[in-house]
């Protein structure tokens, strides 16, 4: 009978896969051994893999123009990243080299702009989406980057009154784009029906033609839409999606300038080794559809802009952590305890019942035994107990005479941004080590260390000790 861990895997999933494999028992990360990673660095320890990343916006980019080619549609497809995902300038870099645009959240979002374009990282013709509900400050960034000549800003009008502002604030030379969104309908399981964010569909035409269309100022160039669950394959998706394209046809008859349509949401990424998606499939069907219905109502075919955030980010990062202690509470409850917090390194796990793809690191060649994984704080949250396949989580039996290693992968949108990156910590648990993993330009890995093990003198500043 096989009783391994490299056999519970390779009979579950298709194994190895593109981005792991094992060799000697231990486990590669995209051709990286990551034990000998741990020996350099130890753990808890996190790790931003960034050839993944343009490795997702090509990937992206290929099947659009692909679609866009089989389909003989007209208009041009635009990717554009949300920062709200990471915001690290490694990540920035990365995305950058890739001749894409961005979408901002907020008003220091646009300092950022500034400073890539200082860099030369950016240019007046990179497209800024500004989406989100706007403070002041945020409007006010806005209209200074239009005054200082951007071309390609567009804040996104989320609610009718905020174009006011922009009349006050911009000056009477300038001609400046604008986008609306349009607040999209919530999948039926939400706790309400439609979104807070946007102007309802009924609104769009008459508040374009009342406060827009008169001024020549202002050029209306997207209509916006986005989904919270992202692109799948559901009736719900593709009914809001064919109710925005006809929304923009409609906006089309009584403004020719319009031409972009944004299908806010993202794709999905990799949370499980039994991970399938036909990014192929929903690509095409998604050119089709919006072709098809704008031929329908005798409309050229939009622009296409994507804002794909964890889909850019995500599959590169990882969080690696020892089981330093094993429980036994209960005849049936085995708890393997980590030398560092779910709560904290990766809050979405807690905050949203976030799966990631956990695997064992090293014993690959042990037997293999259901355990929970628990966490340092004294939270009962902090924990991890099932798989996005799987209400049940498998490692290697635990050994007193040996550390156990384990990953969970495809960590890098968003958990350091809403687990406060650098900040107070639940239980003062401090943020691990970040390392970077890139080529050189001779095409060899190497890795960088980011930021050390958090401390207890900058933490005794930010709490005023």
């Amino acid at each position: 009978m096989k009783k391994k861990y490299i056999d519970l895997i390779e009979q579950t999933f298709d194994f190895p896969q593109d981005e792991f494999k094992v060799e000697d028992e231990e486990l590669y990360f995209h051709n990286i051994n990551l034990m000998d990673i741990i020996k350099q660095y130890g753990t808890p320890l996190k790790i931003s893999y960034l050839p993944k990343i343009s490795t997702q916006i090509q990937k992206a980019k290929k099947l659009f123009n692909v679609a866009i080619a089989k389909s003989d549609y007209q208009g041009d497809y635009y990717y554009s990243y949300c920062t709200k995902s990471s915001h690290f300038s490694f990540i920035l870099d990365e995305v950058l080299k890739n001749d894409v645009h961005l979408e901002t959240s907020s008003a220091f979002d646009l300092n950022i702009v500034e400073a890539l374009f200082e860099q030369g990282k950016i240019t007046k013709q990179t497209y800024i989406i500004c989406n989100g509900f706007k403070r002041p400050q945020y409007i006010e960034n806005i209209i200074k980057l239009i005054n200082d000549g951007f071309e390609n800003i567009i804040p996104v009008l989320d609610s009718m009154e905020e174009l006011d502002d922009y009349l006050k604030g911009i000056n009477g030379d300038k001609k400046y784009k604008i986008g609306m969104r349009i607040a999209s309908e919530e999948e039926p399981k939400f706790e309400f029906y439609t979104s807070r964010l946007g102007i309802r569909y009924n609104d769009i035409v008459p508040f374009y033609l009342d406060k827009i269309k008169n001024n020549p100022q202002i050029e209306m160039k997207m209509l916006h839409f986005f989904i919270n669950t992202g692109i799948k394959d559901t009736a719900y998706y593709w009914n809001e999606l064919a109710k925005s394209v006809n929304v923009y046809c409609d906006l089309k008859k009584v403004c020719p300038e319009v031409n972009a349509l944004n299908i806010g949401g993202g794709f999905p990424i990799k949370n499980s080794l039994a991970f399938d998606y036909d990014f192929e499939y929903m690509t095409e069907e998604i050119i089709a559809q919006i072709k098809n219905i704008c031929s329908q109502n005798n409309t050229m075919d939009p622009d296409i802009f994507t804002e794909f955030g964890s889909y850019t980010v995500g599959e590169s990062g990882a969080v690696l952590y020892s089981v330093i202690n094993q429980k036994r509470q209960n005849d049936r409850e085995v708890w393997n305890m980590i030398d560092s917090s779910f709560m904290t390194t990766l809050p979405d796990t807690w905050a949203t019942n976030q799966r990631f793809i956990l695997l064992a690191i090293n014993n690959w060649d042990k037997e293999y035994e259901r355990i929970f994984l628990g966490g340092l704080t004294c939270d009962s949250e902090d924990y991890y107990n099932s798989e996005a396949h799987a209400n049940a989580v498998f490692l290697p039996k635990f050994k007193e005479n040996g550390t156990l290693y384990i990953g969970l992968f495809h960590t890098g949108a968003y958990q350091e941004s809403i687990g406060g990156y650098g900040g107070i910590q639940h239980c003062l648990i401090p943020a691990p080590k970040h390392i970077i993993i890139d080529f050189d330009e001779n095409g060899e890995i190497y890795t960088k260390l980011f930021a050390k093990e958090q401390s207890y003198k900058s933490m005794f500043k930010i709490l005023g000790y």
